[in-house]
């Protein structure tokens, strides 16, 4: 296990116009793509996500508005793109699958939070606009529960069939309510959200048999 749950716990001139850099980690040449999520995250922070326009994002990562459709149809699928970055990289660690479901599944979960800990002023500001605007909301749910799926198959449970769907959703509420500890939890090792995130799991498991690779499968399920 990577992480126990149980660890301790002004000038006078104009300012310059600011652009969004061009080089990505390590001075590599940012894409179209990476540079308009690049200009996105930042305005989140500086303007608040709800007012941010699409037309500001491409200004800032500067882009035409016609590269910045040919890659998001919006501003929920520039949220949904960042959310896939993050998924592919939790995804290309490695778990120790002779460990117990539960384990292997923290492991996982806190893996997310390293990934989006450099990252918490614009997924908080994200997070207060998405909130406050149903439609997003719904735009970016389903991209969310597929990335619950994702987190159980790294962890090497299955997220297939009506069982798999359960236990997406149930991992959805349990890491949310971790989410909610991370946006606040100001300890160097992150001790508050895995305490959360630990409690969680352990009352799935006591409750139910959703993370549980051997469960059987649910009433009418092929």
């Amino acid at each position: 296990m990577a992480r126990s749950p149980k660890s301790k716990i002004k000038s006078k001139k104009k300012p310059a116009k600011r652009k969004t850099a061009a080089k990505g980690v390590g001075g590599k040449t940012q894409s179209v793509r990476d540079r308009i999520k690049s200009a996105a995250m930042v305005l989140a922070v500086e303007e608040g996500w709800r007012r941010v326009s699409l037309s500001r994002i491409a200004e800032d990562a500067g882009v035409t508005l016609a590269q910045l459709r040919s890659e998001f149809s919006g501003k929920a699928a520039i949220v949904n793109g960042f959310i896939a970055d993050v998924d592919l990289e939790v995804l290309a660690g490695k778990v120790d699958r002779t460990e117990p479901a539960r384990d292997r599944l923290f492991d996982v979960i806190m893996r997310r939070f390293d990934v989006l800990n450099p990252h918490k002023p614009a997924v908080e500001a994200i997070i207060r606009g998405t909130c406050a605007d149903p439609q997003a909301a719904l735009c970016t749910l389903p991209r969310f529960i597929g990335s619950m799926a994702w987190m159980l198959e790294a962890a090497g449970i299955s997220s297939a069939g009506l069982s798999g769907k359960i236990r997406s959703r149930g991992l959805m509420a349990i890491y949310l309510n971790a989410l909610r500890v991370w946006l606040n939890d100001d300890t160097p090792d992150m001790a508050r959200t895995m305490a959360a995130l630990d409690r969680g799991l352990r009352a799935a498991e006591r409750l139910t048999e959703i993370f549980d690779p051997g469960a059987k499968p649910a009433p009418g399920e092929a």
